[in-house]
């Protein structure tokens, strides 16, 4: 399955990429092909209008397009900003809509504090329906980011691994069970 990773945060000093790459080594190891998406890496411009619609619509913007329209399922990962996800993230979703269309869509969030971002994945989950895709009941929510992995971006709390564990099987599940369905649409078996 190709799954697409977006990191939605370009602070200095970031930790959210940490657990995208933490699940990026583990689907990659389990058979998947993982496209990371690091909105730092890959900057957009502010939305001025959304692909389809944009009469020179920025290669980047064109680019990341393709990127998450050859995706079967998708996981966003975002820091809790001032109770919600980041302003990067909302910028980059507001480009697309199809793009996540009859998608699954993992949550994970990253905080400072002991609630590991909750009141972001809650909200974040809303934007996914309205995209057309599939949210997964399943989060997965890293409090307390700063002390979550050790030297090797291992996870360093036994509750937040199985967290973690739990959201992949949950992840893989759903996003399988979406995507054969799909293609059985498309060949009529």
């Amino acid at each position: 399955m190709k799954i697409a990773i977006i990191i939605g945060s370009i602070r200095q000093g970031r930790q959210s990429q940490k657990i995208a790459h933490y699940l990026q080594h583990n689907l990659t190891g389990q058979g998947h092909h993982i496209d990371l998406v690091d909105l730092a890496a890959t900057p957009l411009p502010m939305l001025e209008e959304r692909v389809g619609k944009h009469p020179q619509l920025p290669a980047v913007v064109q680019d990341l397009s393709n990127r998450l329209h050859a995706a079967d399922a998708v996981i966003m990962v975002t820091p809790e900003y001032h109770g919600s996800f980041s302003g990067v993230l909302k910028n980059a979703l507001d480009y697309f809509y199809s793009e996540f269309s009859r998608k699954v869509v993992g949550i994970v969030t990253v905080s400072a504090g002991k609630l590991g971002g909750i009141n972001a994945a809650t909200q974040l989950q809303h934007v996914i329906l309205s995209l057309g895709a599939f949210p997964l009941p399943t989060k997965l929510l890293v409090p307390e980011v700063y002390g979550a992995f050790n030297e090797a971006q291992e996870l360093t709390s036994d509750i937040t691994t199985r967290s973690a564990q739990r959201f992949i099987d949950e992840f893989q599940w759903l996003a399988t069970a979406i995507t054969e369905k799909k293609q059985q649409a498309v060949t009529g078996i």
